[in-house]
């Protein structure tokens, strides 16, 4: 577990790193299963049309009930596939590869998926591993339209892309995911879940197209990735701790965010979050915190690094926002009531580049939990427009160090 923060903390986070990559490579380096599972031998067929979902669950079933390190082979090629859920437990099996070396295609038919489910689903798996190169095409652009949670506080959500559900010692290596209804990925109640050069695209305005959407999980390494989409490139939702991001190139998008967080009860609490090395470019925020007012039970952001980020022409390059409310989606009674998320323990070191607007650093907290020591060193964020960038504090408990561009506030 990640405790405190400065040395010790980017120490630990860079040993983690360090035993990915290694694990990773190990993984990778298993050219010859001891069983290989070709999709094609179930019947599977690359034409672009023909449902694949019953040939690919085919090749699934076998590989999950047999033993040692198995392989799933999709070949080269366009496979069509309507929604589908890969579970385990897979009990016998030491290492199961899902190696993906052609494109799958979603179906558009919004009536094939459940209320709130995903297209594709990993789940209840110990020991997988996703690589391949190939790519996962959500066909989003037909269900932009029917989001509605840009417009209502309590929305319909349409499918996820690839939802990674309570999965332990789980790797991705080299995948890419374009265009989905909802998020790209999704990592949901995972532990140890490491993911790497992957490449991820949509339109800077498809709603609701986070890249990588992490809740409830723990020890999760997201590093060396290009991330262009329609909202956050990385979101850390609920009850997450241990989270290492680091070398994520991200724009177009709404930068990299911890939150929205104290919408739902009993939420839980985010805490020893890494985030490093990262270039943000034509983005709408930067680096974000963001909680509802009248947050329904009480929870707790802390331990929170941010180090070495390049911004390039971003709006809001450091936000705190515990008024959060997109498109005015509160009631009056809502923003009579501060959030109840509180922030401590927050660290913004080396954040350099340039602001899309002159306020550059914003710390709005709430009134009800002011945010504790909250730490700004080395901060030099020029305005494009040339005026001097501007800061702006309110109930937040602030330390400023080194060299600051905006001038600090109070």
């Amino acid at each position: 577990m990640w405790q405190g923060s400065g040395k010790f903390f980017i120490q630990l986070a860079s040993v983690l790193l360090c035993a990915f990559e290694v694990a990773a490579t190990a993984r990778r380096l298993v050219v010859s299963p001891t069983t290989t599972f070709d999709v094609r031998s179930y019947g599977a067929c690359a034409d672009g049309i023909t449902d694949n979902s019953q040939a690919f669950l085919g090749a699934w079933n076998a590989a999950c009930s047999s033993s040692g390190d198995v392989m799933l082979f999709i070949p080269a090629g366009t496979y069509f596939l309507n929604p589908v859920k890969f579970t385990g437990p897979c009990s016998n099996v030491n290492t199961l590869t899902f190696y993906l070396k052609g494109k799958l295609k979603a179906s558009t038919d919004l009536r094939l998926y459940d209320k709130g489910d995903e297209w594709i689903q990993f789940g209840h798996v110990k020991g997988l591993t996703l690589t391949g190169g190939g790519k996962f095409d959500g066909q989003g652009s037909a269900a932009w339209a029917y989001n509605q949670c840009p417009t209502k506080k309590y929305c319909h959500i349409l499918p996820v892309s690839v939802k990674f559900m309570s999965l332990n010692d789980t790797i991705v290596y080299g995948i890419k995911s374009v265009n989905p209804k909802f998020f790209h990925f999704a990592v949901l109640g995972c532990q140890n879940f490491r993911a790497s050069k992957m490449y991820m695209k949509a339109p800077e305005d498809s709603p609701n197209t986070d890249g990588i959407h992490i809740t409830r999980s723990s020890g999760v390494v997201i590093h060396d990735s290009i991330i262009k989409t329609g909202d956050d490139c990385v979101s850390i939702g609920q009850n997450t701790t241990n989270v290492f991001i680091s070398e994520i190139t991200c724009g177009p998008g709404h930068g990299i965010s911890i939150g929205s967080l104290g919408k739902y009860p009993d939420e839980g609490d985010v805490r020893d979050i890494l985030i490093r090395d990262c270039y943000m470019s034509n983005t709408t925020n930067g680096v974000r915190i963001k909680t509802w007012q009248n947050s329904p039970s009480s929870s707790s952001v802390t331990n929170i690094t941010y180090e070495n980020i390049q911004m390039s022409n971003v709006g809001n390059p450091i936000i705190i926002d515990q008024t959060y409310c997109p498109d005015n989606l509160c009631d009056r009674d809502d923003r009579k009531v501060p959030s109840r998320v509180s922030i401590s323990d927050v660290r913004y070191k080396a954040i350099n580049g340039t602001s899309a607007s002159p306020l550059a650093v914003t710390l709005n907290c709430s009134p009800g939990i002011p945010c504790q020591n909250i730490n700004l060193e080395n901060i030099q964020l020029n305005y494009v427009g040339g005026e001097p960038s501007t800061a702006f504090c309110a109930f937040a408990r602030t330390r400023f160090s080194g060299p600051m561009l905006p001038l600090p506030c109070n």
